[in-house]
């Protein structure tokens, strides 16, 4: 299944600040094998690039923000992360770049696998001929 939609974390607290957790088969959707972090990008840069074979991700701008622009192979659409308690979770054949990273931002990654360069698809035609073929 191909797919990507936002998730609400439900964030709890007091006056002393605020708490979200993120637990693996209840807020994340898979079993967490790896978690990553992206931080320091640099204006201008743009990151990802790329798509997953088998691999479902949550990500969420835990601090800042920065614009996803997702693609399935017949459509494409931009989703901005600046809030920690929603996380965009991606499934499936979809092509992602990362852009308009604010200085502050630190992106959070939760991973169902632990790194596979098998499981990359990193040229976007190849990524074409494969959507075509997975609908």
């Amino acid at each position: 299944m191909t797919s990507y939609k936002l998730v609400d974390f439900k964030t709890l607290g007091d006056e002393r600040g605020s708490l979200i957790a993120i637990e693996e088969g209840y807020n994340a959707p898979f079993d967490i094998k790896r978690v990553y972090y992206i931080f320091g990008t640099k204006e201008g840069v743009e990151r990802g690039f790329h798509a997953h074979i088998n691999l479902k991700q949550m990500a969420i701008a835990v601090k800042g923000s920065c614009t996803f622009v997702l693609d399935d192979g017949t459509k494409k659409e931009e989703v901005k992360l600046d809030n920690p308690n929603k996380g965009l979770f991606i499934e499936g054949l979809i092509w992602r770049e990362m852009k308009d990273f604010s200085e502050d931002c630190v992106l959070v990654v939760l991973a169902s696998e632990h790194y596979d360069e098998s499981d990359y698809i990193r040229d976007y035609d190849k990524f074409l001929e494969e959507a075509k073929n997975d609908s």
